[in-house]
């Protein structure tokens, strides 16, 4: 969905300024279930609803990255590790480490259930980084935690620390929550352009500036009025993803 976008954006400028970005597609890691922003366990999905989610990610990815500048990864490559060297690695540290993480907190205090596998989850994405030697690493900020841990990670294996780099997570439709596909207030890449135009006009006028500095990378002028606003941001976005001239269409 768009939410997204502010983070693949922010990568493509990284290519527009001649450097080469790693996608990673964390089809092993989809396994285990990211915690960040969760108050429960993910649900578990099977072999071919990743690998659906998979393809289809990079494919709507590529929508907004440049494919010549795009090092295409899955983790699977190097995290179907052997148990000798995935003990190796989860020795390396500590519970209470990685109980510091907001989300795990809340839990805890509202008596939620943390499995395990949740907890190995900064453990086994920051060993991402070791993969691919990563100099800096892009997230949204509900991913600063897995971000930052990828530094411990790094630095345990005697790699370099990467720098960081968080984009602020775009709101939904609803104008209240982050844009999530389990909260079905988003709008996808793909959505047909009549559509994608109306789910933008539906938007709050209290987020707007947030849509325009995201998305649009400016600021919204002061004073305008939010449907001359919305039916702009309308037309760019759906030319962005459909070719020019579709958002007068779908307008």
């Amino acid at each position: 969905h768009v939410g997204h976008c502010v983070v693949l954006s922010k990568l493509r400028a990284f290519q527009d300024a001649g450097h080469t970005v790693v996608l990673i597609i964390g089809d092993y890691t989809a396994r285990v279930g990211d915690p960040s922003g969760r108050d429960a366990t993910r649900p578990v999905l099977s072999a071919e609803e990743i690998e659906a989610n998979a393809h289809t990610y990079q494919e709507q990815a590529f929508a907004v990255l440049d494919r010549e500048r795009t090092e295409l990864r899955r983790n699977s490559e190097w995290l179907r590790m052997e148990s000798e060297e995935l003990f190796g690695l989860v020795r390396r540290f500590t519970v209470a480490r990685l109980l510091e993480r907001d989300d795990f907190s809340r839990r805890i205090a509202d008596a939620k259930p943390i499995s395990a596998l949740e907890l190995l989850y900064p453990v086994l994405q920051g060993y991402d980084s070791i993969a691919v030697e990563a100099d800096v690493e892009l997230g949204a900020t509900d991913q600063s935690f897995n971000l930052l841990f990828a530094r411990d990670v790094q630095e345990a294996y005697g790699q370099a620390p990467q720098s960081i780099l968080t984009m602020p997570i775009l709101p939904g439709t609803d104008g209240v929550r982050k844009m999530s596909k389990t909260y079905d207030n988003y709008i996808g890449v793909t959505d047909p352009p009549e559509e994608m135009f109306g789910k933008l006009m539906s938007i709050p006028d209290s987020v707007m500036g947030a849509y325009y500095l995201l998305l649009l990378g400016e600021e919204l002028e002061r004073g305008r009025h939010p449907n001359d606003a919305k039916r702009e941001l309308g037309r760019r976005l759906v030319d962005r993803f459909h070719g020019e001239g579709a958002g007068t269409g779908a307008e």
